[in-house]
């Protein structure tokens, strides 16, 4: 059994000294591979990311059945969560309420992601508006939204706690948390099979394709350091998360935490 890594306050890159260096790394990184992310996303999970978003999209299914609840998406990358979102609200409603709905926010700090995002919602027929903000610093009132979520992307910021605390702030009381995110499996018959494919197979396949290995090394290593989910939901609750739920999907290397504002 591998030893078990290291927890740590949030993200840190290689050779980064603090928190405004590994936001500064995550900046970069993710804009660099952004003209394959997508693509990249689906070939190396097997396609199955999208059904870890639909899985996500219909735990939600009572709040997206109100057109008027407000709803954000943070750490968005190029969109999928919040198109997912949307359709799902859309399915919910009938076609007088569809059409009144609010659209689902969405935000991320990476540029050249929202650019692409952007083009992707040009095509489709979603309500959806997205904006440049750092997660650590959302730039929305108290109490705003009603549903925050987030797709892999949590795992990314240079502070966890800082994060959650983020969250509950702009949530209304009662107003629900999704963050969808990667974990290394501890024990299990497939759990030395996943260590293989996330730390020798995918940064080779990731970094081939997108040009950039350091990107896709990063990406094991940052799942290893990510705290376990026992400790990510003790946190939740610590910073006022109730009803914590963990949902654990693809052999355990895939975790849905739910949480209510208090």
């Amino acid at each position: 059994m591998a030893p078990k890594a290291e927890k740590v306050a949030g993200t840190r890159p290689e050779g980064v000294r603090d928190e405004r260096e590994a936001a500064a790394h995550v900046q970069q990184m993710f804009a660099a591979i952004a003209p394959r992310y997508d693509f990249l996303n689906h070939l190396l999970s097997f396609s199955l990311d999208r059904m870890w978003r639909g899985r996500t999209v219909r735990r939600f299914a009572h709040i997206l059945s109100k057109p008027e609840a407000c709803i954000l998406d943070v750490c968005s990358g190029t969109g999928d969560l919040a198109f997912a979102l949307d359709r799902q609200r859309a399915s919910l409603l009938d076609d007088e309420s569809a059409s009144q709905r609010l659209p689902v926010f969405a935000s991320d700090f990476v540029e050249p992601m929202l650019e692409r995002a952007a083009e992707k919602a040009r095509r489709r027929a979603c309500v959806t508006v997205f904006a440049a903000a750092d997660t650590l610093q959302l730039p929305f009132s108290d109490a705003s939204f009603d549903l925050l979520t987030t797709a892999f992307g949590f795992r990314n910021l240079a502070n966890y706690e800082a994060g959650l605390r983020e969250f509950a702030r702009v949530l209304k009381r009662g107003g629900e948390l999704g963050i969808l995110e990667f974990t290394e499996p501890r024990k299990g018959p497939l759990a030395g099979v996943f260590r293989f494919y996330f730390q020798r197979i995918l940064p080779r396949i990731g970094g081939a394709v997108s040009g950039n290995k350091a990107a896709y090394a990063y990406l094991p290593g940052s799942v290893a350091k990510f705290p376990s989910p026992e400790e990510l939901a003790a946190l939740l609750r610590a910073v006022g998360f109730g009803d914590v739920r963990v949902a654990s999907w693809n052999f355990g290397s895939v975790i849905l935490y739910t949480g209510r504002r208090i």
